[in-house]
C-alpha cells in the first residue's frame, strides 16, 4: 500500500516531535540491583493532543507529543482552567502500541487526540515522528529515526532488513533477543514507503498533485550535457559551430551487465505491490516486457575473439528469475542513467541492452545530435544496431542524433588488432581521456546489496536497487566540483606536455608528408561512422627487413 504524499503529511514527516524513548530502570530490593522496568507499568503512556485546536491553557506550552503519567480515573477536572478543554474519551479495547526505536523495541499506550476535526490515527503519529506500520488502527509504529538509520546502514554497509532488527531485538535484550516482538515484516514494509516518500519530497512531488514520470525520481550527472537543465541550446554560442566545439554538447554513455544482481523466482508474486515502477533507474515493467516479447533472438556468434558477453548470450538458468542487470552510465563522471536499467531473462542479450540504450539515449537529451557510446563488445553489437532499432516499436533513436561506437580502452586489447583502431576512444576528437571502463567500478559497489536483494520480491528488489544507484550518483554530485578541479589541472598539464611532443614529431617529418597526414585523417574521420576500416591509417605500418637466407645454414642460429 502507497503512503498518501498529501501536503500534510509532507509537513508531519518534516516536524517529528518525539526525540527518543527512554528505558526506565527501578531499584530491586535491599540488594539495589537495577532492573528495566517495563512502561506500561510505570503507567508511562504517549498523549497525542493536536496543536491546532483549542486546549487548556496548561497544557499549550507542551510539545504537540506529551509523556507523563496519566492515571485512568480520579481526573480532578477543576484543575483545569476555564475556557475551552479537552474531551477526554477512553477506549475500551485500549491496548499498548509497539514503538521501535534505533535503540529497542517498547511497547507503550498511546492516547490519540478526540477533539472535533482531529485528525485520523495515523496522520497523529506521522505528527509526532512515528511511522504506523498500518494506517485503520495501527498497533506497531517506527520512529522516524529507526527507519533514517536502517536506510543509511542498507546503503553504506548492506545491511538487510532482518540483520538490522535482529540487532535491534539484541539492544532490547541481550539475553533474550528472542522474546522481543517480531516486527520484521513491518519494518521491511514501511521502510519501502518511508523511502517512497522522501524520494517524492525530494524531487518535488510531495505538494503537488503532478504524478512523476519515468526516471522523475532519481538523480543524474550534474556534469552532462541536459537541455534545459544545465545547457541553453538557444544561445549565440551553441548555435555558433565555428566558436563553439561540438564535443561540448556530446553525451558519453557506457553500456555493461552485472551478472551478480541475480534474482531467484517470487515465492508469492501475485502478493506483491509496486510504488516505484520505473520511476527511477529500472525500466517500467510492462512495457519492457512487451518489447521482449517481439523482439527477435538472433544467436550471433562472434567473427572477433571468443567474447563471453557474446557466446554466451543465450545462457539459462531455471532458478533464477533475473540472471542479472544491465543498463547505461555517463562514461566520463560514472552517473547511472535514469530508467535505463534493464534485467537480464538469459545472458547478456542484444534485445535487453537495446531496450536500455534506447531509454539512455531519450533521457533529456532533446537537441544533442552526438552520443558516444562504449561497449565492450561494440565491434559485434553495433553491426545491426540500426536494423533492430527499426525493426521494433518499442525502440527509438532521437531523429539526427549520430551514435559513436567505441570500446573501452581495457577490453579492446582483448579483441584482434583492427579493433583498436576501430573503436579505441583515443583517435575521436573531442573524445578527451575516457577509458570506458567505469561502470565496472559502480558495480563493485551496487553488489553490496546484491545478496540480500536476491531473494527479495521481485518489485521491492527493483526498488531496493532504485535506491542503491541513486545514492551512488548523489555521492558523485557533491564530490564532483573537487574532482573536475583535480581532473582540469592533470588535464592541463597533459595537453600542454602532448603539443610539445607533437611540434617535436613535425619538426623530424617533412612539411609535405604533415600535409599528407592531415588529409588522410580528415578523410578517415568523415568516413569512420560508416566505415570503420577507413581509421585503419592510423596502425603501426612497418616494413620488414628481407633476410639473405641464402647465408642461413640449416640447424644454426643467424645473429
Amino acid at each position: 500500500m502507497a503512503v498518501s504524499t498529501s501536503p500534510c503529511f509532507a509537513q508531519t514527516a518534516a516536524e517529528p516531535n518525539i526525540k527518543g524513548i527512554h528505558s526506565i530502570v527501578s531499584v530491586n530490593g535491599p540488594d539495589h540491583f537495577f532492573k528495566k522496568l517495563h512502561s506500561l507499568k510505570s503507567a508511562c503512556t504517549f498523549t497525542l493532543l493536536m496543536t491546532a485546536l483549542l486546549v487548556p491553557a496548561a497544557l499549550n506550552t507542551h510539545p504537540t507529543s506529551l509523556i507523563g503519567p496519566i492515571p485512568d480515573e480520579n481526573i480532578d477536572y477543576d484543575d483545569y482552567p476555564e475556557g475551552a478543554s479537552i474531551p477526554l474519551v477512553t477506549d475500551s479495547d485500549h491496548l499498548a502500541t509497539t514503538i521501535v526505536d534505533k535503540y529497542g523495541v517498547h511497547s507503550q499506550s498511546i492516547w490519540y487526540c478526540h477533539c472535533p476535526g482531529a485528525l485520523d490515527r495515523d496522520m497523529q503519529l506521522f505528527q509526532a515522528g512515528l511511522f504506523p506500520a498500518s494506517f485503520t488502527r495501527p498497533k506497531t509504529a517506527f520512529m522516524f529515526s529507526v527507519l533514517d538509520d536502517f536506510l543509511l546502514d542498507n546503503l553504506e554497509c548492506g545491511t538487510s532488513a532482518m540483520n538490522y532488527y535482529s540487532k535491534i531485538r539484541r539492544l532490547t535484550s541481550s539475553i533474550f533477543p528472542l522474546m522481543v516482538p517480531d516486527r520484521y515484516r513491518e519494518l521491511m514494509r514501511t521502510a519501502r514507503q518511508w523511502h517512497q516518500c522522501k524520494l517524492y519530497k525530494w524531487h518535488g512531488f510531495a505538494h503537488e498533485d503532478d504524478e512523476p514520470k519515468a526516471g522523475d525520481l532519481a538523480l543524474f550527472c550534474p556534469a552532462c550535457p541536459q537541455p534545459g537543465i544545465n545547457l541553453d541550446l538557444s544561445t549565440d554560442t551553441a548555435t555558433d559551430p565555428d566558436n563553439t566545439p561540438s564535443w561540448l554538447f556530446t553525451r558519453t554513455f557506457v553500456m555493461d551487465g552485472n551478472f551478480k544482481a541475480e534474482h531467484l523466482h517470487p515465492v508469492n508474486p501475485s502478493d506483491e505491490v509496486s510504488l516505484m515502477d520505473g520511476l527511477a533507474f529500472m525500466v517500467r515493467d510492462e512495457r519492457y516486457k512487451n518489447h521482449l516479447s517481439i523482439a527477435q533472438d538472433r544467436v550471433q556468434k562472434s567473427d572477433c575473439n571468443n567474447h563471453h558477453a557474446v557466446n554466451q548470450a543465450n545462457a539459462s538458468w531455471q532458478k533464477l528469475e533475473a540472471t542479472g542487470i544491465g543498463g547505461c552510465a555517463c562514461a566520463r563522471h560514472g552517473c547511472f542513467v535514469p530508467h535505463s536499467m534493464v534485467d537480464f531473462q538469459k545472458g547478456e542479450r542484444q534485445m535487453n541492452m537495446d531496450y536500455a540504450l534506447s531509454q539512455a539515449l531519450n533521457y533529456n537529451t532533446n537537441g544533442i545530435s552526438c552520443v558516444i557510446m562504449f561497449y565492450d563488445i561494440n565491434c559485434q553489437y553495433n553491426k545491426f544496431l540500426k536494423d533492430r532499432i527499426a525493426s521494433s516499436m518499442y525502440l527509438l533513436i532521437p531523429v539526427g542524433m549520430d551514435i559513436i561506437p567505441r570500446i573501452g580502452l581495457w577490453h579492446v586489447h582483448g579483441h584482434q588488432d583492427s579493433c583498436y583502431v576501430w573503436y579505441a576512444s583515443n583517435f575521436i576528437h573531442g573524445t578527451g581521456r575516457i577509458d570506458g571502463e567505469i561502470m565496472e567500478t559502480l558495480w563493485a559497489t551496487l553488489n553490496i546489496i546484491s545478496p540480500s536483494a536476491r531473494g527479495m520480491g521481485t518489485l521491492h528488489r527493483k526498488e531496493v536497487l532504485d535506491y542503491q544507484m541513486n545514492d551512488s550518483n548523489f555521492m558523485k554530485m557533491i564530490r564532483i566540483t573537487k574532482f573536475l578541479c583535480r581532473k582540469f589541472k592533470e588535464a592541463a598539464r597533459g595537453a600542454a606536455e602532448s603539443k610539445l611532443s607533437l611540434q617535436n614529431l613535425n619538426e623530424t617529418a617533412h612539411p609535405n608528408t604533415v600535409i599528407l597526414w592531415e588529409a588522410e585523417e580528415a578523410l578517415a574521420q568523415a568516413n569512420r561512422l560508416e566505415d570503420p576500416t577507413a581509421m585503419d591509417i592510423y596502425e603501426v605500418r612497418l616494413e620488414k627487413g628481407k633476410s639473405n637466407s641464402t647465408n642461413i645454414h640449416p640447424g644454426r642460429i643467424a645473429f
